[in-house]
């Protein structure tokens, strides 16, 4: 994946000095055990084993360190014996990395008939993670709490979801998304303040004029630019227009032109996302499609019309899906089929759908698009997987960040053989009518991440190390319950924003 960074995660095991050497001793090789376990398990990231916590200051040294480290991407803690949690206010407090509380114990079975209070003083988790859950709350942590044995299949996926959510949030940090243009004239919901933007997230963004694109693509030599086109030809299904030789080929080598001066130019300024409008091609010959579906298949987040927000989730979401199927793509919620009972979205946009969410080969093929008053572009045409996936939007309330999630299930469908451009189809969760009004009362918009890798788990714990607000629109979802949250959540985060909006 372009750009992604190194990461690792933290494991903090705490205790005190009142328990003697032995008994320490015993806690590290445990919380080593346990360390190893969870890097055997699959996780994304690794898993680094830190020194026992067991005073002040060694918690403030630690938690500040894990703070210093451009490389820890998140910190797990775990209270193997009683670890008096005043000790930890101060580390805690210097902590900017994300958290994730493991409530478990090394032993999973007690030793009925030979326990006693030496093993009772080692393995006092039951009351040491209380305590430290007390001072978290305390404090007005954001954090996850994974519970159950650290051997479990079902805490390892709780852990495996939080630390892909940490490696989003990490690779966010310092990210740079370039827009090329403005935002679309008039479009209300793919604005927004962007000094917030970067105060809650991280991330810069910074727009560039298409001219220079346009510079980029001219410095580009032509023997590069037919190297990549025989390159599509190899790897796609390409219409015999667009083929060597054929009366549109110009136009595919325009695209190939596009995509090597999109590569460099986002390359040269570090940028891990990028959108641009085609309210605003300026010395381009055609609105850029094929380029930005071949960027975000290699992990470039990427929204249309200035959308600067779901360029910036888009990423996000490859990040936390890296490893996987990696299928995730900016969509866009399209039109609606409203026979009564079977009433579904069919998912698309004017050019720019990932390839990674194909059922098969893409087809490279070059249609009118009727808006943008350039040539026709080229883009890739595919039909999509089915399955579970969601939709994920983030947009701007003004005084906070709201990060709305509809579960959906992408079907099959009836032949599209005159819709020229990739497209999927889904039945939203828990149904059309419960899905649409609570999206739209959320204030959720028509672009949105989607991603059959990514679920609601690791999306809730992405609003948490955010510490923005989330709402899962899903099976369990009821019209009424949801209303009043919404109502609930606006007066929490007003209160919660304090001055700082």
């Amino acid at each position: 994946m372009i750009g992604l960074k190194p990461m690792n995660l933290w494991f903090v095991v705490g205790s005190q000095n009142l328990y003697g050497p032995a008994t320490l001793d015993e806690v590290a090789a445990n919380s080593r055990t346990v360390a190893e376990a969870l890097n055997a398990c699959g996780l994304p990231v690794k898993v680094v084993t830190q020194p026992i916590v067991k005073t002040p200051a060694e918690a403030a040294e630690t938690c500040a360190r894990a703070s210093a480290d451009p490389d820890c991407g998140g910190v797990i803690v775990w209270m193997h014996t009683f670890s008096p949690a005043k000790m930890w206010i101060r580390g805690l407090s210097l902590l900017t990395k994300p958290l994730l509380h493991l409530h478990t114990q090394f032993h999973r079975a007690l030793p009925w008939d030979s326990i006693d209070m030496d093993y009772m003083n080692t393995h006092q988790s039951a009351h040491g993670d209380r305590e430290a859950g007390f001072l978290h709350s305390r404090l007005r942590l954001g954090r996850k709490v994974a519970v159950g044995h650290w051997s479990d299949s079902r805490v390892q996926r709780q852990i495996d979801a939080w630390a892909r959510a940490a490696r989003a949030w990490h690779d966010w940090q310092g990210g740079k998304v370039v827009r090329i243009g403005d935002n679309m004239r008039q479009v209300a919901v793919t604005d927004g303040d962007r000094v917030s933007a970067e105060m809650t997230f991280g991330f810069s963004i910074d727009t560039y004029g298409v001219g220079d694109l346009v510079a980029e693509m001219a410095g580009i030599p032509d023997r590069q630019v037919a190297d990549l086109a025989s390159g599509y030809e190899a790897a796609y299904d390409v219409m015999a227009a667009l083929k060597k030789g054929g009366h549109r080929h110009d136009a595919l080598l325009d695209a190939a032109r596009q995509e090597l001066g999109l590569r460099k130019f986002l390359a040269d300024r570090g940028a891990m996302a990028m959108s641009h409008t085609f309210e605003d091609l300026h010395g381009l010959n055609q609105l850029p499609g094929l380029a930005p579906q071949r960027l975000m298949a290699d992990g470039i987040g990427h929204a249309g019309e200035g959308d600067w927000r779901t360029s910036a989730l888009v990423r996000a979401l490859k990040v936390m899906g890296h490893g996987l199927t990696g299928a995730t793509s900016f969509m866009e919620d399209y039109t609606y089929d409203l026979t009564e009972g079977q009433e579904v979205v069919l998912g698309s946009h004017m050019l720019e759908i990932c390839p990674t969410i194909a059922s098969g080969k893409p087809r490279v093929e070059i249609h009118p698009l009727g808006i943008g008053g350039k040539s026709d572009p080229v883009r890739l045409v595919f039909e999509a997987v089915r399955g579970d996936a969601l939709n994920a939007s983030l947009v701007d309330l003004g005084n906070r960040f709201r990060l709305v999630v509809n579960a959906v299930e992408a079907i099959g469908h009836p032949p599209l053989p005159k819709l020229p451009v990739a497209r999927t189809v889904w039945r939203c969760k828990p149904d059309f009518a419960t899905a649409c009004a609570a999206w739209i009362h959320a204030g959720g918009a028509h672009h949105t991440a989607f991603s059959h890798d990514v679920t609601p788990e690791m999306l809730t714990d992405f609003a948490t190390m955010a510490g923005i607000e989330m709402l899962l629109i899903d099976d369990s979802t009821e019209l009424p319950r949801f209303l009043q949250d919404l109502r609930m959540g606006e007066v929490y985060h007003h209160l919660n924003a304090g001055f700082r909006s």
